[in-house]
């Protein structure tokens, strides 16, 4: 077991992958706590068994990405640090998270660097947060965000909860963006921080179209949430245009059109113009892997 990191919380959230948890879980430093969204493996009790120090929380149904809700809630320190059941952080990385977000008050979100597989190569977001448009602040420890990988995140307790975590909108996959532009319309600071470093050993992308239709669906639905109806429409017939995937998006759109714009709120012109310069950069909020 590697050495405790007091002050950071990892919440893990799984359905289904035992096999993967077998090699994550005991990277974790500090304590644990793993959201099961109702697997059907056995995942609770094999946990439970193998690894006794981890707080197993069954939600008895697949909450998508809002169970790390319930990981937060759990979790009784300032900071929590999000794993895949197929990532850890690196060894000292969360005592570095932590110490950052001490020396640093208005951080709520710290992006760490994502090495991805077994050739630890960088993850495709990373180049767009490493030389963000939106330049450092001041009183930041890196590049200012609006988008960042759940897996490859630390955040303020306090401060996610104030945002409103995860919601269900988007249910899982692209999750991220609201809650990033929530955290920014409240004043709170994302900085990406290149030397706090995590790892992803994802599973082969089985289906690469499905995968790319539900990431622009819930682009789609957190533009419908916080963005100009402008932006929206532009996004929409944009997407109808780039073939099947993005007409498949638009079509799932429309199921949960309705919690989307019960949940709509326009951002702070500041925080809408930030958006803005990262669309005019290309900078699109980072997908995960």
């Amino acid at each position: 077991m590697p050495p405790p990191t007091a002050a950071v919380t990892v919440v893990v959230m799984t359905r289904d992958r035992w096999p993967d948890l077998q090699r994550s879980l005991p990277h974790h430093e500090g304590p644990v706590v793993l959201v099961d969204n109702g697997s059907g493996d056995g995942t609770p009790e094999l946990v439970r068994r193998h690894f006794p120090h981890v707080d197993v929380v069954e939600v008895g149904e697949n909450l998508g990405a809002a169970a790390r809700n319930v990981g937060v809630e759990r979790s009784s320190t300032p900071f929590v640090a999000f794993a895949d059941d197929d990532s850890w952080w690196a060894p000292g990385a969360l005592a570095e998270a932590a110490r950052l977000m001490g020396e640093h008050p208005r951080l709520a979100l710290l992006a760490g660097r994502l090495l991805v597989g077994e050739d630890e190569r960088p993850d495709p977001g990373e180049a767009a947060m490493a030389h963000s448009p939106l330049g450092t602040a001041p009183d930041l420890p890196g590049p200012s965000v609006l988008g960042f990988l759940a897996c490859g995140a630390v955040v303020r307790r306090d401060a996610f909860l104030e945002a409103g975590g995860f919601d269900d909108v988007v249910f899982f996959m692209g999750e991220e963006e609201r809650l990033a532009l929530d955290l920014a319309a409240r004043g709170w600071g994302l900085a990406y921080v290149d030397h706090v470093v995590a790892h992803h050993h994802p599973s082969p992308v089985r289906d690469p179209e499905a995968r790319q239709a539900l990431a622009e669906r819930n682009r789609l639905l957190t533009m419908v949430m916080r963005r100009p109806w402008s932006v929206v429409v532009d996004e929409a017939v944009a997407a109808l245009r780039s073939g099947a995937s993005g007409r498949r998006a638009v079509t799932h759109c429309v199921p949960r059109l309705p919690r989307a714009l019960a949940a709509r709120r326009r951002l702070p012109d500041e925080v809408e113009r930030a958006r803005r310069l990262l669309d005019d950069a290309g900078a699109a909020s980072p997908v995960g892997t």
